[in-house]
């Protein structure tokens, strides 16, 4: 592999000043973050799988498992809480950002649904029609 073998962690006070608390969780994040995208390019199932357990974790609106599968889960739950800080808002099935009517993740779920259901319907009456695809037409017709 060409590129970065080793990551060297940083504070945003670095040499400007002494850093505190935050600026240590800030510079350590921040190599998470790098860490994981040299991961995720390199090929690592873990780090794919990872991201993928995010993905569908975000898409089925399990916002704890979000909260936990991040590279920083209290400051994800943070920002969740600053706009949706009730606790019923974590089962909620819509992001703050776009509300319940315009959230695309429930909206893809919805047509989803339909799709199934419509798929579920036209299965059964190609069932009830014997389930075959040619059918003999009578020379009549």
């Amino acid at each position: 592999w060409y590129g970065c073998a080793m990551l060297c962690y940083v504070t945003p006070k670095e040499h400007l000043g002494l850093p505190d608390r935050q600026d240590v969780k800030v510079g350590v994040i921040t190599y998470k973050i790098a860490a994981h995208a040299a991961d995720l390019a390199k090929g690592h199932p873990a780090a794919q799988a990872r991201d993928d357990a995010l993905s569908r974790a975000r898409f089925e609106f399990r916002w704890r498992d979000q909260f936990n599968l991040s590279l920083d889960p209290d400051t994800a739950e943070d920002f969740h809480d600053q706009t949706l800080p009730a606790e019923g808002a974590k089962v909620a099935h819509f992001c703050s950002m776009c509300g319940p009517k315009f959230c695309s993740m429930k909206i893809s779920q919805e047509l989803r649904d339909v799709a199934r259901n419509g798929m579920d319907e036209m299965s059964e009456k190609f069932r009830e029609e014997g389930g075959e695809i040619y059918k003999k037409v009578d020379a009549a017709e």
